[in-house]
């Protein structure tokens, strides 16, 4: 019998996006001009390599899935999922009214997070897809089975 996938938390969540943005940060500061723009790509494809998990993903034990496949999140669907947020991120560069409109989008996100039954965020009501703690599997010995 097939156990149910575990949705992930608020605060795993959070976690992970946090790292992700810190990569983004960081290539934004160690490569002038181009790092912005990588970091932004990297948050866009991010959930849709590594088979459904961003490099703050893998460090959390989570993965993006599609709702009607069930199978890691593809980058089409990384793109859509993260679109609205890389908007907020890159209007973050204009002062004053970017900060605004960035804390207006990370502020709906959140309160869509809160308020969903499903843990879906608007990124994830616009591609479909949901996050879930990656289920660990052992052998009877208690060691880590590699997949």
């Amino acid at each position: 019998m097939l156990e149910e996938p575990k949705r992930a938390s608020l605060l795993l969540r959070s976690v992970a996006k946090t790292i992700d943005l810190i990569i983004v940060a960081a290539a934004a500061e160690m490569i002038p001009r181009v790092g912005f723009f990588a970091g932004l790509a990297y948050l866009l494809i991010s959930d849709g390599l590594f088979n459904g998990k961003s490099l703050g993903k893998q460090l959390t034990g989570l993965k993006v899935v599609s709702i009607s496949t069930g199978k890691a999140c593809s980058v089409r669907e990384s793109i859509l999922r993260n679109l609205v947020l890389c908007i907020g991120v890159a209007l973050w560069r204009i002062p004053l009214i970017g900060w605004v409109i960035t804390l207006l989008i990370v502020g709906v996100e959140f309160v869509m997070l809160l308020g969903s039954k499903e843990g879906m965020r608007l990124g994830d009501e616009i591609a479909r897809t949901t996050v879930i703690e990656e289920i660990k599997s052992y052998n009877t010995e208690g060691e880590k089975k590699c997949s």
